[in-house]
Order: structure tokens, then sequence, then C-alpha cells
């Protein structure tokens, strides 16, 4: 290939939307599962479930062969935690109610908001991200101004919202970071939640000037717990919305298994294979866990640093030695993993270096001392720490 054909080729896309990335097993389910299923859902509420838990390693078989469908299959699991939460989720939505997924920074309530709109209704794409400068056309409408100032306001120069167009097709709309939202921008929702209708004004005398919910219409927000510079929400949009919190993962295995997984596919989508051994990954998770808990495996209480550390900083930092590996191979990789780690700690609060050090000079000193090779090798690069 030349350099031009270089510059003209498409570039393969960094990531997919759910809808997309698992387009074979949302397929798979729709046939497998005939039962009853909320107006206009893709799927039922059970087939909901299993899509974003899995089928727990059964092997799922279709009632009848379809053309260009596999004949059997394992739905993978894509949300790590507790599978009654996922229900409660799915219950929320088929009962056509507000769902708030609050918790820690990087406990992928994004993530399951994404998973749970392209299996409820085929699209995740619906989508507000939350910010300060959030207005309130982002949730209602705006308008086509070329066509407002030769027309006047008509159907054609609105520009709907993805929550105006979520309630015309009967999808879920997601907003992402409700709470840094402001207050009045926030209560947009409010009458859009329990009214099941949009007012435009501008319209008034057509049929276009009240917009009705229709069936399947629902709202998947999320909310951090730890961020700084929210607005609370109003005690009447609370009341809207049923709270559900999405904790960290509590199974160790299972979060290196999650980690290793998700690290594996950034370096490969970077073109290069996954090299971090083992052992390392596991030294590395067991970090995170005890500084994030502020309680190490053994015991031993550990000073919890301000910033989270969550699972995904965890796989952030582990595709970032996957990369290293790969692409600048010199000396040992443990040796980068203090570096990176303080690249995390420091990220909130210059006083969490020293809260970092006091890990070195606790558990991974006592590790160190019980005979463990990896936790030895790690306590004598606490100079890097500096």
């Amino acid at each position: 290939m030349t350099l031009t054909d270089q510059a003209n080729a498409v570039p393969a896309r960094q990531t997919l939307p759910a809808e997309e990335r698992f387009a074979t097993e949302l397929a798979f389910l729709a046939a497998h599962d005939d039962g009853p299923r909320p107006p206009r859902w893709a799927l039922t509420p059970r087939a909901v479930v299993t899509f974003v838990c899995g089928s727990a390693g059964e092997t799922l078989h279709l009632p009848k062969p379809h053309a260009s469908l596999p004949e059997r299959l394992v739905i993978t699991p894509k949300f790590v935690g507790e599978r009654a939460l996922v229900e409660r989720c799915v219950v929320t939505l088929a009962g056509e109610r507000g769902l708030l997924l609050v918790g820690e920074p990087g406990t992928a309530k994004s993530m399951l908001s994404e998973l749970l709109a392209a299996a409820v209704c085929g699209t995740s794409a619906l989508t507000v991200q939350g910010t300060a400068g959030t207005t309130e056309d982002a949730f209602r409408y705006g308008w086509n101004y070329a066509l407002l100032l030769a027309q006047g306001p008509t159907p054609q120069a609105l520009v709907a919202s993805p929550v105006l167009t979520a309630m015309r097709e009967g999808r879920v709309a997601r907003i992402e970071e409700v709470t840094r939202c402001l207050p009045e921008v926030q209560d947009a929702l409010v009458s859009i939640l329990s009214d099941r209708r949009l007012s435009v004004p501008e319209l008034a005398g057509t049929q276009d000037a009240s917009v009705p919910a229709a069936a399947g219409f629902s709202v998947i927000a999320t909310a951090n717990l730890r961020d700084r510079g929210v607005s609370e929400m109003s005690a009447a949009l609370k009341r809207r919305f049923n709270f559900e919190t999405v904790h960290p993962i509590a199974d160790a295995d299972a979060e290196t298994a999650l980690v290793r997984g998700q690290a594996t596919a950034a370096v490969q989508r970077a073109g290069a294979a996954f090299a971090v051994d083992d052992s390392v990954l596991d030294a590395l998770v067991t970090v995170f866990r005890d500084l994030r808990s502020g309680r190490s495996a053994e015991g031993w209480d550990v000073e919890r640093p301000g910033t989270v550390m969550s699972t995904a900083e965890a796989v952030q930092v582990t595709a970032s030695l996957g990369l290293a590996a790969a692409y600048l191979p010199a000396g040992d990789i443990l040796d980068l993993v203090p570096g990176h780690l303080l690249g995390v700690v420091r990220k909130d609060d210059p006083a969490d270096h020293a809260r970092l050090l006091g890990y070195w000079d606790g558990p991974v000193r006592r590790r160190a001392e019980d005979g463990s090779a990896m936790w030895r090798r790690l306590w004598d690069l606490r100079e890097n720490l500096r």
C-alpha cells in the first residue's frame, strides 16, 4: 500500500457502540427468547439481564434454525457486578421509570447504561453529556436558525434533543453526569419524567405543540458520588428516579480478570500483543484494591488517597504497561509500576504522594519481608516514588 493509499484509507474505529460490538448476541437473544416483552423493547427483560450478565457459561440453543445466526451461543458477561442490581435496573426500565446509576468514578456506570440501552431499544446513541455548560436545549429542543429566520417556528426548523428523539421513538435516553448540570437545567427533566410529554410553545396551535412520550420511553442517568463542584438534584427530580448504587468489584479474581481483558483489548487495538506477566498484574490490582478500600488483603490498615483508585484506572495503567512492553522494551516492566501509580494518585491531592509512600513502607515492605520475590522487587523500587 502506498502512502497515498494509506492516507485515503478509511481508518478503523477505536471503539464500537455496544449495539454494534455485540450485534450477534443481541440478535441471537431476540430469536432465542420469544417471551413477553414491554412495548417497543428489542429483547425480553430476562434476555436483557442475560445479555448484560452473560449466560454463566451455558450454551444457549435457538428453538429453530435462523439463516443468519449461529444455532448455539454462549453469552459473554459484560458487566462485573451483582446480577440482582441488573435485574432491578431492568425492572425499573420496564416500568418506564427513570433510572439513576450512582457510585464512585470508574465503577462502570456508563458502561452499564450503554449496555442496558442497547439491549432494551437497540441503540445507546441517544446520549447527553452533562456539564456545567449544558443548557435546557440538550434535554428539550433547539432551532435551526437559518430555517427559523426563513420560515418562522415550524416543525422543520425544530432540532430535537436526544431526549426528545427518545420520547418520539419510544427509546432509552442516556444522560451522563446529570449532577454536573446546573439545577435549573436538571429540572427540565421533571415535567418530562412526570407528564411524559414535552411542550413546544413556539408551535402553539399546531399538532406539534405537544410531543407525547411513545410507549417504551425511559431515561437512564449517571452521577458520581466523589465528584466536586456538582449540583444537588432537587427533591422533585429525585422522586422521579429509582436510585441504584454501582459498587466497586468485590471479588479480587473477577477484578483481575476484567482488568486483564480490558487492557488486552486496548493493547491489541494499538496493534500490539499483550505481554504483562500475570504476577505483575496481580500485584497491580492488589495495590489498587488496598488503596481503594483502606485495608490490605491481609487486614492491615492503609491510609486511603483522596483520588479514587478505580478499576478503570487499573485498566489504564495495565494497558500502559502492555504498550511499553510492546513498543519500548527496555528492562523489567515492573520498574514502571511506581511511576504509573504516582501518576494516578497525584491527580487530586499532592498529599497523596505521602500516602503512597506510606503504603510502600507498610504492606509492600511487610510482604517483601515475608519472602515474596515480587513484593521484594517492588520494595526495592521505592526510590522511584521520589
